[in-house]
């Protein structure tokens, strides 16, 4: 759910970009944060986050229509503090990561909703299950990044995003603790991307 739930996220970024913008983003792994919210019995709200996250976006100014996000996310990078929890989360009542390591976001279409918002819709596969999921994406900032003044790696322009989308765990075929624990999980995805 580092989903490729982090690609929708990219997508709608640069549709707010300016033409001086690269073609091709990014992601910045050591400032990418995918995070699955779900309720623990109704007593707490508790988060798995998912720390690896791998594809890119393709956008040219003019061409939103073109543009083209793909990402995917090992389930085997999961962390949640507790060695037997990753475990059963990756185990076969959940990800089952053994036969289905990846999660995937592909995106099909994107919408403005206001000057730096936007839902971004696509295809979400987990465990075999491809399943539209839409994503709320809210654009931080864009442009060149502060930190650059201080360290090379930040020069050039950048994308700051938030993307948010709620899912049923029983669509996607992930049964197990629910519905002691409710069967809606929240996807939260913060992510800079740099343009290459």
């Amino acid at each position: 759910m580092k989903t490729n739930l982090f690609a929708t996220t990219m997508f709608a970024a640069a549709a707010m970009a300016s033409s001086a913008f690269a073609e091709t983003w990014k992601v910045d792994p050591g400032h990418t944060e995918v995070r699955v919210y779900y309720s623990h019995a109704g007593f707490s709200r508790q988060s798995i986050e998912f720390g690896t996250v791998e594809g890119e976006l393709e956008f040219t100014e003019g061409a939103v229509a073109d543009a083209k996000a793909n990402f995917s996310i090992p389930v085997s990078s999961v962390v949640t503090g507790n060695d037997q929890f990753n475990s059963d989360i990756v185990g076969e009542a959940l990800f089952n990561e053994a036969n289905f390591p990846i999660v995937q976001f592909v995106s099909t279409s994107v919408e403005q909703t206001g000057d730096k918002t936007l839902n971004v819709v696509g295809d979400l596969t987990i465990k075999d299950v491809s399943k539209p999921a839409t994503f709320e994406v809210t654009v931080n900032g864009y442009g060149e990044h502060p930190v650059g003044q201080f360290f090379d790696y930040y020069k050039g322009q950048w994308l700051g995003i938030t993307a948010t989308t709620k899912i049923k765990a029983s669509d996607w075929e992930m049964g197990a603790f629910f519905p002691p624990n409710g069967d809606e999980l929240e996807i939260v995805i913060n992510a800079e991307l740099k343009a290459q």
